[in-house]
């Protein structure tokens, strides 16, 4: 299904400002989660609102996120509370001719929903999913987590049934009389950079880098 062809799952996801930006395909939907290692995760504890960064990762029509057993956000969000999901990658800053026309192009999703708790076996399916998402084969390099780490790590994830994806591309748009303007306008394109892999310092004299590191390219 193309961009054009989808529609909004429901009202609640529905954008109504600047509309016109709206996805709601899933491919492109899918592509901006995938792209990126940190989300924020949104929800309310003891009747205050809080907002939290954690790493992310997709399996299907599904998200998750993962954190410390003794983690009050966790506890709370296995209740099955409703929590909103969002991921954003700054593209670039648009300058235009009249101010209140500059602008940011931007790839973000958003999605509502209740939150559920992994079971022992999907945990362990979906903590071994996301090591390797984060470097293809970095799951059989390191030693395998003890029964006690296993026991100290909770899942989360979140169905994307409620989701809809924004994203601005291209140049300024002003207003017709501003483009007789002598302003500069354009824009400053922006791009998070990989560098070089950088050993431990304590790593112990005649151990190589791995192939998965140095293969490692940032971007998904």
């Amino acid at each position: 299904m193309s961009s054009g062809d989808a529609s909004p799952p429901s009202e609640k996801t529905r954008l109504r400002r600047y509309n016109w930006l709206a996805k709601y395909d899933r491919d492109t939907i899918n592509a901006i989660i995938d792209a990126g290692m940190v989300c924020q995760v949104a929800y309310v504890m003891d009747g205050m609102p809080y907002v939290t960064p954690t790493n992310h990762w997709r399996i299907d029509d599904h998200v998750y996120w993962h954190g410390s057993s003794a983690s009050r956000m966790l506890t709370t969000q296995q209740k099955g509370v409703p929590v909103c999901f969002s991921v954003t990658h700054m593209d670039g800053v648009v300058i235009s001719r009249a101010a209140f026309n500059h602008n940011v192009n931007f790839r973000s999703v958003m999605a509502f929903g209740n939150a559920e708790m992994c079971d022992e076996e999907h945990k362990r399916f979906a903590l071994q999913t996301f090591v390797d998402r984060l470097a293809p084969g970095l799951w059989d390099h390191a030693r395998k987590p003890t029964e006690q780490e296993w026991k100290a790590t909770k899942v989360i994830r979140l169905k994307l049934d409620e989701v809809s994806g924004k994203v601005r591309t291209g140049a300024p748009i002003d207003d017709e009389e501003d483009y007789l303007s002598d302003a500069w306008a354009g824009v400053i394109p922006l791009k998070l950079i990989q560098l070089p892999p950088e050993p431990d310092p304590k790593l112990r004299e005649g151990i190589e880098m791995p192939e998965f590191a140095k293969r490692f390219r940032y971007g998904f």
